[in-house]
């Protein structure tokens, strides 16, 4: 992938999850903010760009997203391997068939 491609992902990496973004805070703005971490400020900022701005915003080369993750849930599930076994759609899906077969 070159540098243009990548930069055409971004930006439409970018222009989806602002959209997203703006329809989470429409619909509600107290928990949108708590889950995007974000301010009331920026919160009522972000639910009045127009479309226009929000193209232009996306154009930037940097994502506008960040990943948040719980360290504590992740440790858990990279240290319990039993836990991660019963969350595996596929040991799921075989446990399913061994109850049927018996």
């Amino acid at each position: 992938m070159n540098a243009k491609q990548l930069h055409e992902e971004i930006k439409a990496t970018n222009l989806s999850y602002m959209g997203l973004v703006q329809k989470m805070i429409r619909a509600d703005k107290a928990a949108a903010s708590s889950s995007l971490g974000v301010s009331e400020e920026m919160a009522n900022l972000v639910s009045g760009l127009s479309p226009a701005q929000l193209l232009k915003m996306s154009g930037t080369n940097l994502l506008l997203c960040s990943f948040r993750f719980d360290e504590s849930l992740l440790l858990n599930m990279i240290t319990d391997h039993k836990k991660t076994q019963v969350m595996s759609p596929k040991y799921s899906a075989n446990k399913k068939a061994e109850a049927l077969a018996a």
